[in-house]
């Protein structure tokens, strides 16, 4: 089943003396860009957590994120007793200072002391890295697994979506061909009436005319305005699509590749077209094809 790029899941848990929350987000991209936020402190996390990710991710711009802290708060606030004298002696500075120029402050507080930096410091908190780090990995399955969910549940509509533009593809690709069976028969009549006319002419044509040779010329422009391959071509593009979109695997880039072959198809279609009905039904044709190869953008 097709899976999409984009997606999104949350989670909050605790364990192990502390709780977390995770979040993955996932949107379109060339190839698999995988950036985690993890808090520094937390040894040997980020490795399995690449390996989870790469095992069921192929394709897209995946951002992990992760935010722990300690139950009950964070650790124990230590003040910088040499940190709060340097403060308490520059503000002393500034207030002598201010009051030699006539200006009066208002009193500082012990509240805006403990604010500055370096004077009031918390504790990292204490934790067992390894029962942790097994905490989180245990509880990151299930992140994984509902943003997983997510990009599987999309992957289904657009699933839908190609399928439909593939049908459409094919009927358009059948109208033009029936449209082409009409524009060979009307030039068929067209060419033996020129010719006709020609060689009824002939008196007015330099001496040497060689009806065998013009022949041979009106065969050449039948066979030049031929699209037989190309109805071909087209024909077997649509069955490697749907074979495609019920494979399991990774297909967007080889969806990708198949919706330039589909245009390349369409457009000799309208550049050998010399008809208004088969133009016509080449241009929608183009306009399906670009319509799905939007579509198929989004897709892992």
């Amino acid at each position: 089943m097709l899976q999409s790029m984009t997606g999104y899941a949350a989670r909050r848990a605790e364990g192990a003396g502390h709780d977390w929350a995770w979040e993955i987000r996932g949107v379109n991209g060339k190839g698999l860009d995988l950036r985690l936020r993890l808090p520094d402190w937390i040894a040997g996390l980020e490795p399995p957590l690449r390996a989870a990710v790469q095992g069921r991710v192929a394709r897209g711009s995946i951002q992990v994120g992760l935010r722990v802290s300690a139950e009950g708060g964070a650790g124990a606030l230590n003040l910088d007793e040499a940190a709060m004298g340097a403060a308490l002696d520059a503000l002393a500075r500034v207030e002598a200072e201010a009051l030699a120029l006539g200006m009066t402050l208002a009193p500082s507080r012990a509240a805006d002391i403990v604010t500055l930096r370096g004077v009031l410091t918390a504790e990292a908190p204490q934790a067992d890295d390894a029962a942790l780090r097994d905490a989180l990995m245990a509880d990151f399955g299930e992140v994984l697994d509902a943003f997983c969910a997510m990009r599987a549940a999309e992957g289904a509509r657009l699933h839908a979506i190609l399928s439909a533009q593939i049908d459409e593809i094919a009927a358009l690709t059948e109208e033009a061909a029936q449209s082409a069976g009409a524009r060979d028969a009307a030039l068929r009549d067209r060419l033996r009436a020129q010719m006709a006319r020609v060689m009824d002419n002939a008196y007015i044509v330099p001496s040497g005319l060689d009806a065998g040779r013009l022949e041979q010329e009106l065969a050449l422009l039948a066979v030049k305005s031929d699209v037989t391959e190309e109805f071909d071509r087209l024909r077997a593009h649509i069955a490697a699509a749907r074979d495609l979109l019920a494979s399991d695997a990774p297909v967007s880039r080889k969806l990708d590749f198949l919706c330039q072959e589909f245009m390349r198809e369409a457009n000799t279609l309208c550049s050998k077209s010399n008809d208004a009905a088969l133009t016509r039904a080449g241009l929608a044709l183009k306009t399906v094809i670009e319509q799905f190869r939007e579509q198929v953008q989004n897709v892992e």
